[in-house]
Formats: C-alpha cells, sequence, structure tokens
C-alpha cells in the first residue's frame, strides 16, 4: 500500500485542475440545491415562541452561586463515574461524559423525579452554566489549536488533502441536499433556506479531531502509517471545517453587504494573525525557552491576552469566537516549551471542570421526548445514515482510489467518521444562532453519539486478521 501518494511534479499539475474542478463542481451542486430549496416553504413558528435556550436569571445572587457550585458537583461527579463506565466499556470516555450531560437534562432526570432536576439545575442556574460553558469551549479550541502538529499538514500531502476534501466535499452536499427533505418538516419560514442547508452541510462534514487522536493513542496505532494517514486527513479536515463553519456563520448573521463585510474582515483577520502575530509568537517563544525554570507567569498571561483578544475580534467580526481561539493555538510552535506548558496548566481545568459544564447545558437543551414518534426517529435514522455514507463513504473510497487497501480504506473512513464533542460545539452554535430547532438538535445529538460509539467496535472487527481457506490467518492487506 502507498499512502504517501507522491508523484513527480508533472502530476502538482493535474492534481491542481482535480481540486479546482471538484470545488466548482461543488458549488455548481449546491447551487442546484439551493435554487431548488428556495421554492420550498416551512410553517411559521409559532406564536410567542421564546428562542431555544437557557433562561433569565432569577433569585438572590447568593442562592445563584449556591445553585451553581451544586450543580458542578453533581455535573463532575456523574461525568467522570459515566465516563469511566465507558471507557471500560473500550469508548472513549468523553462519549460517557456527553451522555451524563443529557442523563442531568430533561431527557431523564427532568422526566424521572422532576423535583430533583428543578432543584439541581434551576432556570437561574442556567445562564451562568451557559458562561462556563462557552470559557471552557473556548479554552478548549485553543488547546486543539495547539494539539494541531504542522508535520501532519506537510505528509502525504496529495493523498491526505484528496481524502480530507472528500470527507468534506460528500457529506457537505449529502447534508445540503437532505436539507431539501428537512427544511419543510422541522424548520420555520423565518430561517433562510440557504442558512439552513449550509449548516446542515456542516454538520455532516465535521470531524472530532482531539477524540480520533485519542482513539488512536489508546489503540497504539498514532504512530503506524494508517494511523499517521488518519491524523494528517483529521488535521487538515479540522482547519477546513473551522474555516467552512466561520464562513457559514458570517452568513447567518450578515445580511447583503454585511456579508461581504464580513469575510472581508475575517481574511483580514486570518491574514493578521499568520503574518503578523505568528512571528511575533516566534520570538516571544524564543525569549521564553531562553528563560530558566518553568515558564513565567508574565508570559502566560501574555498569551491569555491575546487569546481573549482573538476570541473578542472573532466574535466582533461575526464568526464567533471559537473560531479565534482555534486560530491562536494553531500559530504557537507545536513542541515550543510553551506550547507544552500551556497544556499541562490548562487540561485538566479545561477536561474536568468547564467541558462537563458544557455538556450538561447541552443536556439542557437536548430532549429527546422531541423525537417522539415513528416518523420523527425514521428522520432521526435518515440522518445517522447520510450522516454515515457521506463521512465513512467519502473518506474509504477517496482513500481506495489514492491506493490505499480496502480494509485500510474502510478503516481511515471509520475514524474520519468520528464527531463526538466537535460535533457537540457546532451543533450549539447553530441552536444559539436559531438555524437548528430544538428537535432538529436532539436528532444531530443522537447522530453525532451513535457515529462516535461505533468507531472502536468497528475498527476492532476490521482488525482481526483473516483466515484463508485452510484456517490459517493472514495479515491485514497493506
Amino acid at each position: 500500500m502507498t499512502l504517501d501518494g507522491a508523484g513527480p511534479r508533472a502530476s502538482l499539475g493535474r492534481t491542481a485542475v482535480a481540486y479546482a474542478a471538484m470545488v466548482i463542481a461543488t458549488a455548481l451542486a449546491f447551487l442546484a440545491i439551493r435554487a431548488y430549496g428556495l421554492r420550498l416553504e416551512a410553517p411559521a413558528p409559532p406564536a410567542g415562541a421564546a428562542a431555544a435556550g437557557a433562561g433569565g436569571a432569577a433569585g438572590h445572587a447568593v442562592d445563584n452561586l449556591l445553585h451553581v457550585l451544586l450543580a458542578l458537583v453533581v455535573i463532575i461527579v456523574a461525568a467522570r463515574i459515566v465516563g469511566a463506565i465507558f471507557r471500560r466499556l473500550g469508548q472513549p470516555p468523553v462519549i460517557g461524559e456527553v451522555i451524563a450531560g443529557i442523563l442531568l437534562g430533561p431527557s431523564l432526570l427532568g422526566r424521572v423525579a422532576p423535583e430533583a432536576y428543578a432543584f439541581l439545575l434551576p432556570p437561574s442556574v442556567a445562564p451562568f452554566l451557559q458562561v462556563i460553558a462557552q470559557v471552557g469551549v473556548i479554552l478548549y479550541m485553543f488547546l486543539v489549536g495547539l494539539e494541531l502538529n504542522p508535520v501532519h499538514l506537510k505528509r502525504s500531502p496529495h493523498t491526505a488533502l484528496a481524502i480530507s476534501h472528500a470527507s468534506i466535499v460528500v457529506p457537505f452536499l449529502l447534508g445540503s441536499s437532505l436539507a431539501l427533505l428537512l427544511y419543510p418538516l422541522l424548520s420555520t419560514s423565518d430561517v433562510p433556506f440557504t442558512a439552513f442547508a449550509l449548516f446542515l452541510g456542516v454538520s455532516m462534514s465535521v470531524t472530532a479531531f482531539p477524540v480520533l487522536a485519542r482513539i488512536l493513542t489508546d489503540r497504539g496505532m498514532q504512530r503506524s502509517s494508517l494511523g499517521v494517514m488518519a491524523l494528517t486527513c483529521a488535521a487538515v479536515d479540522d482547519v477546513t471545517a473551522w474555516c467552512l463553519l466561520a464562513f457559514v456563520v458570517s452568513v447567518v448573521q450578515a445580511r447583503g453587504e454585511s456579508a461581504v463585510d464580513t469575510m472581508l474582515l475575517t481574511a483580514g483577520f486570518i491574514a493578521s494573525v499568520f503574518f503578523l502575530v505568528r512571528p511575533a509568537l516566534g520570538r516571544f517563544v524564543g525569549w521564553v525557552e531562553r528563560t530558566p525554570g518553568r515558564t513565567p507567569q508574565s508570559a502566560m498571561a501574555v498569551v491569555f491576552v491575546l487569546l481573549l483578544g482573538s476570541a473578542l475580534a472573532t466574535e466582533s467580526i461575526g464568526i464567533h469566537a471559537l473560531f479565534g481561539a482555534f486560530l491562536l493555538g494553531a500559530v504557537i510552535p507545536h513542541e515550543s516549551r510553551l506550547a507544552r506548558d500551556l497544556t499541562d496548566r490548562l487540561e485538566d481545568i479545561v477536561v474536568v471542570l468547564l467541558l462537563p459544564a458544557f455538556f450538561a447545558f447541552s443536556g439542557m437543551r437536548t430532549q429527546i421526548q422531541l423525537v417522539s414518534g415513528a416518523f420523527e426517529w425514521a428522520l432521526c435514522g435518515l440522518i445517522i445514515v447520510v450522516a454515515c455514507a457521506g463521512k465513512f463513504g467519502g473518506s474509504a473510497l477517496a482513500a481506495r482510489l489514492s491506493g490505499v487497501g480496502w480494509r485500510d480504506s474502510a478503516a481511515l473512513g471509520i475514524l474520519m467518521n468520528t464527531r463526538g464533542l466537535v460535533e457537540l460545539i457546532v451543533l450549539n452554535i447553530g441552536l444559539d444562532l436559531g438555524v437548528i430547532s430544538p428537535a432538529l438538535f436532539a436528532m444531530l445529538v443522537i447522530m453525532a453519539l451513535v457515529t462516535t460509539f461505533a468507531t472502536s467496535p468497528i475498527l476492532d472487527l476490521l482488525s482481526r486478521p483473516r483466515s484463508d481457506p485452510a484456517g490459517l490467518p493472514r495479515a491485514l492487506p497493506s
């Protein structure tokens, strides 16, 4: 099997033409979907319907603090217990932590013990929990950027780009095509079809790079040829997906000329980060490396000011604070002592304290009971099938066409189909923007859990050695 995909210089021109053709074909296909979808009509929103999400703060400040502290205690304990159970089952603990958040919400605790739910997570807690969750996700995306090894983006460039772009293009088109069916059923007339289709396409295109990396590490596959290729593709996929999400958010939040202004400001911000901030950070990292002992707190303060400033800039532009945090983390040298110290000091706080708060807040917004009848569950199943067909099918087929064996192509496809926490972040953005309804939010959360949960068992099946007719085991084909 040839994983590097490196060809002679003469093939670069053909590769560039192929990529250009793929991008143009994707754009034309989406425009065709959009042209048809604009003729669809969704029912009017219910009169007096409140925006999805948390309610307003109420009660005395001291009572609120008491409830927030109690809620955090319960959330952390539940997340650790359910996460540990899923780890014993051979699953990433993050799946258990997400499920713990859903179990603490109206889907289970609110139905089984409504009094306990009202006491532990009253409406007055939700706004505070939301702020904690947002800060946690911003720091998490900064850590994701720090973990993004640029070496992964340079290895096997042709094959990695082909597979990663196929794993974006195919699910994006399938998701936006699915919008033709779901828009009249699960949306309202105040949501433009263009925004709905774009967001559904992006939600189908996401790969959870950190979860994928930890699955590979737990299985000892991170240094294998398949593991390196999966990390490379996921890294390229991660950058592409977040840029695409930033574009979609700018389209949703802006109209007309303001959308053009948003894209121009975004391009200017990205250019300033790479051509101004990155060189300055390189010199700053050199100074930190020459400083004896641990990275000083003054250096950490500089990084946090830059982090918050970058998040503030992208939030002000209209493409969400998460993109600014991710971009700043990505330009800090990956192997520097500063990056290692930032990860060591932040990771436990973010993973143990802040992310479970995000899971619980997401659980408060996830109402599984909205998926009630056979028709709604059929739609949920269709979403799962389309998500798997796009992400798994696009990745596996592109890998096979690049010369990768069928079993490794299938393994790569199932790895790229991992969504996990990153999908949950994207879905919360869509719910905050009002692009997706609470019912569709619940269906997409179920899809994220199913696709992530399926990764390890299917990898186990693909990793089993085959036997020849005489019963002799054969190694995995390369």
